[in-house]
């Protein structure tokens, strides 16, 4: 288990120079220059010329790569924001824990709400129930994130005046953004749980339990509902990713200070170095939310526990015997 942990890291690497890599490239075919944010269009040309080296924008983009990833590597430096001067890093950790009580809300949100609705519509399969389920799920998945984000505040906020149109000061101010991430999540998950108990209520295991005279709550949540989260948790990793997208909608409508905000500010100003830097951050948080996710399987499923203990008993078997030889 640990080396696969250890493997899963290294794996990481090329990962994030990849990732780091296509913001580079984009970052300079963009049109507009940075320094014109930070001096102004009418700068003289000296001026620009200082700035320019000043920011290290002089050198060839090679170069300025090389260096980027040699400061992250060997100080965890992100570099400086163009705005404000300071920390990149400082200030992307100020606001990574709203970007990340957003996500994780809403994850929530969507499992309490697409879990008990994809169990439902397996065991009435075809029924109306079923029906109707899968229709809000479709529902869910088709809907622009930015379109229903606005309708739930014209609607809430606006109109009915039940919560506040931005800002998160209290709870109630949580409650539009996780909604709009979570509802938009449900139908994915949903469908993901009512496909994957359709095949394990038709396993062997499960008729035999109910042949024991079993209660039919218990043969699908304890028996068959365990085994059908596997795929679901896999797919829980790959909404991560998407509600981290739909984090920086949300962040943008309702006016929370995150890292989605942030880096679209910072694209409006030029501001690379920021952007690079929460790039960077969210490509990390999404990678060891897949590891975990990963590691969450042994816990749900013992054929994998076996898998590696079986792993692990081979090789020490193998040591054990070149030792004797």
């Amino acid at each position: 288990m640990l080396k696969y942990i250890i493997k899963r890291l290294i794996w990481m690497i090329p990962v994030i120079l990849g990732v780091l890599c296509i913001v580079f490239i984009l970052s300079e075919i963009t049109p507009g220059d940075p320094v014109d944010a930070v001096v102004g269009y009418d700068a003289p040309a000296e001026v620009r010329e200082a700035m320019k080296e000043e920011m290290g924008l002089n050198k060839p983009v090679i170069v300025r790569f090389i260096i980027y990833v040699w400061k992250i590597v060997t100080r965890g430096d992100l570099g400086k924001s163009y705005a404000s001067g300071q920390p990149v890093l400082k200030e992307l950790l100020a606001r990574f824990p709203n970007t990340l009580i957003l996500t994780f809300a809403s994850i929530i949100v969507a499992l309490i709400i697409a879990i008990p609705l994809g169990l439902i519509s397996a065991v009435k399969q075809y029924s109306i129930i079923d029906n109707a389920s899968m229709a809000l799920a479709l529902f869910g998945v088709s809907i622009p994130q930015f379109w229903f984000a606005l309708l739930t505040l014209l609607v809430f906020a606006v109109k009915l005046k039940w919560l506040p149109a931005s800002g998160i000061e209290g709870f109630s101010g949580w409650v539009l953004p996780v909604a709009m991430i979570g509802i938009a999540n449900v139908g994915n998950l949903a469908r993901t749980t009512r496909s994957s108990m359709l095949e394990v209520v038709r396993q062997d295991y499960i008729r035999t339990a109910r042949a024991k005279g079993q209660n039919e709550v218990v043969v699908i949540v304890i028996h068959g509902l365990r085994n059908a989260l596997i795929p679901v948790i896999a797919n829980v990793g790959n909404t991560i990713g998407v509600s981290l997208g739909g984090a920086i909608i949300a962040e943008s409508i309702f006016s929370i200070s995150g890292v989605g905000k942030y880096m679209l500010d910072s694209i409006n100003q030029r501001n690379w170095p920021s952007v690079q830097g929460g790039i960077i951050l969210l490509a990390l948080a999404f990678s060891i939310t897949m590891l975990i996710m990963d590691l969450l399987y042994t816990l749900i499923d013992p054929r994998l526990k076996s898998e590696f203990r079986s792993k692990n008993r081979i090789k020490v078997k193998k040591k054990t015997t070149r030792e004797a030889a």
